[in-house]
């Protein structure tokens, strides 16, 4: 096989279509996050991104959109705020990773949520998981009473705070876009004070995420685009999410409510209102992401297998990697907090390596953002 490393501008349309087909096997598209746009997007705002073309026979047999490495470590596009990465092929098992990230000149590849086989020959760690789908078909209401009767106890503790919501505020709405983009920065500012008030990375501080999602917001109402949610209680916004939207898929991205509102669960009230309203919109799945399963779980038809970890090649940078696991691994065996700081510093170093590719923004996020 053969590997060429091109921007997305040289990327033709016949090719793009070609990526497309691949990223809907079957006719069913994945995600959208595995789409030509949605590697065309984040490109736009990240200069350091790339297409590897994977070509067998002088036949082009797949597409892995990435960021060049840097200090030998490779990362899907958009990672980690994608959540969906991975190879569009016709068969991604054909494709070993670690060759990618030769490739692309680092000798490590970390994702964060891999779709597809991950058949790798060099040294792989990985954890399975999996994004929750709901299947709600032509009719969202259809799809609630179906979940109603399979949990009652839950329908009916979100009925009492819907109740309840509407006895002291009046009218519960919910409303499917954001011409203002007043809903769109309540929620900026609610992720922002959790971010601070959680010590956690300033998602929506960094410029090139702000360029994606205002790009994305622009195109809203095109076949792949961004979609704003928004919860009412009365003349009050209670709770706003932002998703991404590709084909008949709505995947549920940045949810945040006020947190005066929280005895309420609005954003348990904001998603059912989703499920309602998605069909009009030509929406008969909705992707709930990784995670929760504590309220997934009542709406979640099937899941969808992903996996986070690393594949190694030879490199300086798989030594680096190799010898912070080992590290971790030793310090885990002490007792409390202490026992669980390198993994927290790991993560967080990844997290914000991953979203900062330049050295002073990276170390002064970096130490903004932790939360001991």
């Amino acid at each position: 096989m053969r590997t060429q490393i091109v921007s997305i501008e040289d990327i033709s349309a016949g090719q793009a279509d070609q990526w497309n087909r691949w990223a809907c096997p079957d006719g069913k598209l994945i995600s959208p996050y595995l789409r030509f746009e949605f590697a065309q997007t984040v490109a736009r705002a990240r200069p350091d991104s790339r297409v590897a073309i994977i070509e067998d026979g002088g036949e082009t047999v797949g597409y892995f959109p990435h960021h060049t490495a840097h200090g030998g470590i490779v990362r899907p596009i958009g990672a980690p705020m994608s959540d969906y990465q991975g190879v569009i092929a016709k068969d991604p098992s054909r494709i070993a990773p670690e060759r990618l990230a030769r490739a692309a000149g680092g000798s490590a590849l970390v994702f964060d949520n891999w779709h597809g086989p991950l058949r790798a020959t060099g040294e792989t760690r990985r954890q399975r998981c999996g994004s929750h789908v709901a299947d709600i078909g032509a009719d969202g209401a259809a799809f609630l009473e179906e979940r109603r009767s399979a949990h009652k106890d839950h329908f009916k503790k979100t009925a009492r705070r819907l109740r309840a919501a509407t006895r002291d505020f009046g009218e519960v709405r919910v409303t499917l876009g954001d011409p203002d983009g007043r809903a769109f920065a309540a929620l900026s500012e609610w992720k922002q004070a959790q971010y601070r008030d959680t010590g956690k990375l300033n998602v929506f501080g960094i410029d090139w995420v702000q360029s994606v999602l205002d790009e994305l917001r622009q195109r809203e109402g095109a076949e792949f685009s961004g979609l704003t949610a928004a919860l009412w209680f009365g003349d009050r916004l209670a709770a706003v999410e932002f998703g991404l939207v590709g084909g008949d898929i709505y995947h549920s991205w940045f949810p945040a409510y006020d947190p005066e509102l929280s005895r309420y669960s609005p954003g348990l009230l904001l998603l059912h209102g989703l499920f309602e309203q998605a069909p009009a919109r030509g929406l008969t799945r909705i992707d709930l992401g990784r995670g929760g399963d504590h309220y997934k779980k009542y709406y979640a038809s099937h899941s969808v297998p992903l996996a986070d970890g690393r594949v190694l090649a030879p490199g300086i940078a798989a030594v680096g990697i190799r010898t912070w696991e080992l590290a971790e691994l030793a310090v885990a065996r002490m007792p409390g907090k202490v026992g669980e700081l390198p993994g927290r510093l790991r993560r967080r170093w990844s997290q914000v390596s991953a979203f900062q590719p330049r050295l002073g923004s990276r170390l002064a996020s970096f130490a903004g953002s932790i939360a001991l």
